[in-house]
């Protein structure tokens, strides 16, 4: 697995980089039960022109090639993110694009299968929608677009509660986190041009142990532990952002869904 070069500064770097750096390989939301829905759902063959947006440590991307697509393209905006991707795309007709995915330079109509995890969620609304617009672009008629998101619920949380939420997220995350509910998720594919196909949530458990375990096995989750308690910052940064799920695991979920632009 890759990370950063040179020394980390757990105080500052973005939550899915601290976890990344501590050794944790599955950093969605549901964890990777609700990855195996998403693909199952997608049904990727070897025909399928696939474009994976930000796959950073790759656990998504490797379980997507190992059912042998015709072609995979991962799409990176950070340049040290892309050559950790470059690390395990070693087959034919796999590469890896450094683009902003508002504004990817691939071509109209050229993937069968996009899908993006916990990247949506780090946008503001109308850039959620800009990026589900280009998905759109480049799908096939009938091809499918899945996300794999952080959700909020219930879908009628009061809009004090969001904005607390938000709030609170961003903060210990590093990173400017504005969640949906599933309802506002779905409303906006359809908005966008999708024909939403299949529903699928889960708890919101990234950091909890037993989540852990079933995403990591028991010796990966005591290595991410050991390194927790002996690298400096980190189990302060860890424990800041398990505090703040915690504190809101109740409006808190994950949520996947798979469209189809018709």
């Amino acid at each position: 697995m890759g990370s950063f070069k040179g020394k980390v500064d757990f105080a500052r770097i973005p939550g899915h980089w601290v976890l990344a750096n501590l050794g944790k390989t599955v950093l969605r939301p549901g964890g990777i039960e609700l990855t195996r829905v998403m693909l199952d759902g997608l049904n990727i063959s070897p025909k399928e022109s696939v474009v994976e947006y930000a796959p950073g440590v790759g656990r998504t991307a490797k379980l997507t090639l190992s059912r042998n697509p015709h072609t995979y393209t991962a799409i990176e905006q950070d340049q040290e993110a892309a050559a950790v991707v470059m690390t395990y795309l070693n087959g034919k007709n796999q590469t890896c694009v450094v683009a902003d995915a508002r504004t990817p330079p691939l071509q109209d109509a050229s993937a069968t299968v996009i899908y993006g995890e916990a990247m949506l969620t780090m946008q503001p609304d109308h850039l959620k929608e800009q990026i589900m617009r280009e998905a759109h672009r480049m799908l096939q008629p009938g091809g499918r677009y899945a996300i794999h998101e952080m959700s909020l619920v219930p879908d009628d949380l009061s809009s004090e509660l969001k904005d607390t939420i938000h709030k609170d997220i961003s903060k210990v995350i590093r990173v400017n986190a504005r969640p949906l509910t599933v309802l506002e998720w779905r409303g906006l594919l359809e908005q966008n041009g999708f024909r939403v196909l299949e529903v699928h949530t889960a708890p919101m458990h990234l950091l909890r142990v037993k989540r852990v375990i079933a995403d990591e096995g028991v010796l990966g989750t005591l290595k991410i532990g050991y390194r927790c308690l002996t690298r400096t910052g980190a189990f302060q940064r860890v424990s800041s952002m398990r505090r703040a799920f915690l504190r809101y695991e109740e409006n808190l979920g994950a949520v996947c869904i798979i469209a189809v632009k018709e």
